[in-house]
């Protein structure tokens, strides 16, 4: 429940931002005096809602018990045409979903007034939990700015995010339905672009390589085992919609076995079971070719695909390659 704070909430605030864990990419020091989080509270309340150039909280509560679990935070700016936005939740909040369904209702409410055109969210980059938030409600990754933010003798790089009007229509109405056909189809001039605009989230860019950079692999193969690795790449279609893009190394003289090389699903094609129906059809073009396993690697950490290959059935090695963790697939021509 969204509600406006209360005298009563200052302890609770003052002891969200005293938590180290929860100050740690933020732009107070701790401990957070609670004369402080009163005084807070105080200016907000003589506010009536969200203001030009004023900082402005809102109370994430528990509507069964009414016990504040975070807070957002608002802050207009250009007349009320942009917004920018905060938020922060107590430790034992965490990792419910809780941050994405709060911000997803707040943009809600900030995209019904007429005049918003954009709004705007800043991390310290090392907040992985907080920029996929970002991206679970919709925002764009727009860049970074370097040494730009200091806490106390601290200086950071600042990443940033945003949304415009259109990016959250077109956030809102996106597909969420699993495809009924998905289709594995060649590269030409007419799709081309629509391929190389395919894009992740920001923070999947560590786990798998924007478009330009595949493209580029493509052209100019790596050498593995003495060899030059033959590339194999089709761009992902789901009911006549290009929404991924797959690419394999296929197995040669000198390379005995294929190797999934990339996956990449559109973020605004993701959880819709695309990635599984994508593993499906290239096992099934494996097996034509005579292949009895496939392999693939990845990346550990927040976001990794980790437990998606190993739901499908892919099997860690043991070797570790380039930093990524080498999985086998056993291919069964029976099934």
């Amino acid at each position: 429940m969204l509600r406006q704070v209360r005298a009563a909430d200052a302890a609770n605030l003052a002891a969200r931002r005293s938590d180290p864990d929860t100050a740690r990419f933020q732009s107070w020091e701790t401990p957070y005096p609670l004369e402080q989080a009163r005084s807070l509270i105080a200016a907000v309340l003589e506010m009536h809602g969200p203001a030009s150039d004023e900082w402005y909280l809102i109370a994430v509560a528990d509507p069964a018990t009414d016990q504040m679990l975070g807070d957002l935070a608002v802050y207009l700016k250009w007349e009320g045409r942009t917004a920018q936005i905060g938020y922060t939740f107590n430790p034992q909040a965490r990792g419910r979903g809780l941050a994405t369904e709060a911000v997803s209702a707040l943009l809600e409410h900030l995209f019904a007034a007429a005049d918003l055109t954009r709004v705007e969210a800043s991390i310290h980059p090392d907040n992985v939990a907080s920029a996929r938030v970002l991206e679970r409600t919709g925002f764009l990754y727009e860049g970074l700015t370097r040494s730009d933010f200091w806490v106390g003798d601290v200086v950071s790089d600042t990443g940033h995010y945003a949304m415009l009007r259109l990016d959250f229509d077109a956030w809102r109405t996106r597909p969420r339905r699993a495809p009924d056909l998905v289709r594995l189809v060649e590269l030409n001039s007419r799709n081309e672009r629509e391929v190389l605009a395919l894009k992740t989230h920001k923070t999947q860019e560590a786990f798998v390589a924007k478009m330009e950079a595949s493209f580029a692999d493509a052209m100019f193969p790596e050498v593995v085992d003495g060899a030059q690795v033959l590339p194999w790449l089709r761009a992902v279609e789901a009911d006549g919609e290009i929404v991924g893009f797959v690419m394999l190394a296929l197995t040669t003289d000198s390379h005995p076995e294929p190797y999934l090389w990339r996956l990449l699903v559109d973020r605004h094609h993701q959880f819709r079971g695309i990635g599984r129906q994508v593993l499906d059809a290239v096992v099934l073009r494996c097996l034509e070719w005579g292949d009895v396993s496939l392999t693939t690697s990845w990346g550990k950490g927040p976001g990794s695909p980790e437990p998606f290959y190993l739901a499908y059935g892919f099997e860690p090695t043991g070797r570790v390659l380039d930093g990524e963790i080498e999985a086998r697939l056993s291919l069964d021509p029976s099934s």
